[in-house]
């Protein structure tokens, strides 16, 4: 029998992670996102009624990137922390670069 493949895209900044869901979406156990929230490296977007820790697409996307550089580099958490706000950094540097040459054009 041949199984079916079925796609669906989600507008991720506009859904609320939960934590079992982060954890699951990035592959990371949720005592890793714990710890990392301990240590002040990542941060929920929100807080429910309930005092749920919700995360938005943002907080998906470092988890996976600072699992990314821990795993393959070897690199401690405040690390892999420095450098995703560093590329970040980079990448509105960049944007703020391409609008000022849209300008002058």
């Amino acid at each position: 029998m041949k199984d079916n493949v079925y796609q669906f895209h989600a507008v991720l900044d506009e859904v609320w992670l939960e934590l079992p869901d982060l954890c699951h979406l990035a592959g990371v156990p949720e005592i890793w996102v714990r710890q990392r929230l301990a240590d002040g490296l990542l941060t929920p977007d929100s807080l429910s009624s309930m005092e749920t820790m919700r995360f938005g697409a943002g907080d998906l996307r470092r988890v996976m990137r600072m699992a990314t550089l821990e795993r393959d580099f070897d690199a401690v958490p405040e690390l892999a922390s420095l450098v995703i706000d560093l590329e970040l950094e980079v990448a509105r540097l960049r944007a703020r670069l391409r609008r000022l040459v849209d300008q002058v054009a």
